[in-house]
């Protein structure tokens, strides 16, 4: 089965006075890769949100983004260093009468004092809000699955017409390449002609186009290119990650075509090869967004 690298989802759950977001997106690389960006807190639980992700995406780069509102997200609460504070009233105070200062201490003067009295915020992570953020994950990722699924289809049909393309460039070359050796004897036993008189030497001849023969044949390329493109029809159907393998195949499609353009020696295959190569990259490009 086709399915695009390339999609994206987002799923927003409200339960009670919290409210989760989420928002996946995917892009085409070469393996698996995560970039979750969640409240700290949520940390703890990172593993589980990546199974839940490929359980139905297999390869790709995959950037996770969660956000979460509500009230008792924060517990925030007043810290105060009462050993410090003690020690600060006291100096104060013996500064004060030691000076015969008039003036006291105030409240202000200690809430200004970031070094007695400061705040403090702890992020909050229950079990109810995990439990909603994975939720909210699946749903994310399921619609994820469903665009990389319809992108997949769009890629598979094009494939498929350049699949065609291909075959129909292979069967032309099948049914010319006999023929190859036939116009080079008659190229050569012309030239023959135009330099000798009558006198020719039909064996000389024979053997020539024997070594060219033997140099031009190209069947055993363009039965390895027919069961690439059967192999290449048949991973398509498969109901797994193939990106991979029409990668690779791809190759192996292109190594026969270039060696049929260097052995052919023929004008009319070189200008079929051309198209054929040109189809292959057109592939290729496709190929790269395929999971």
């Amino acid at each position: 089965m086709v399915v695009s690298m390339t999609g994206f989802g987002r799923s927003k759950i409200t339960e009670d006075s919290f409210t989760v977001s989420v928002e996946v997106k995917t892009v085409n690389h070469r393996f698996t890769e995560f970039n979750i960006r969640m409240p700290r807190q949520f940390n703890k639980i990172e593993d589980k949100i990546k199974k839940k992700l490929t359980t139905s995406i297999h390869r790709g780069r995959i950037e996770v983004f969660v956000t979460i509102e509500g009230e008792g997200i924060i517990n925030r609460k007043v810290h105060v260093d009462w050993e410090l504070l003690d020690q600060y009233v006291q100096s104060i105070e013996k500064i004060k009468q030691k000076y015969a200062l008039e003036h006291g201490l105030s409240l202000q003067d200690l809430l200004t004092n970031e070094e007695i009295i400061h705040f403090e915020e702890a992020e909050t992570g229950d079990e109810d809000l995990e439990r909603l953020l994975l939720e909210a994950v699946e749903e994310a990722s399921q619609s994820v699955k469903q665009m990389r699924e319809i992108e997949g289809k769009a890629l598979e049909n094009d494939i498929r017409t350049q699949l065609n393309r291909l075959q129909h460039l292979v069967d032309e070359i099948t049914k010319f390449a006999p023929t190859v050796v036939n116009l080079y004897q008659d190229r050569l036993t012309k030239r023959i002609h135009e330099f000798v008189d009558g006198q020719i030497d039909e064996a000389r001849i024979l053997t020539e186009v024997a070594i060219f023969a033997d140099k031009a044949d190209i069947n055993e390329e363009l039965t390895r290119l027919k069961s690439h493109l059967k192999q290449y029809e048949h991973i398509l159907t498969l109901q797994e990650p193939i990106g991979r393998k029409l990668d690779f195949l791809l190759q192996e499609m292109n190594r026969e075509v270039n060696t049929i353009g260097s052995k052919a020696n023929d004008s009319h295959i070189a200008k079929e090869v051309v198209e054929m190569k040109s189809i292959l990259e057109k592939m290729k490009e496709q190929v790269q967004n395929i999971e």
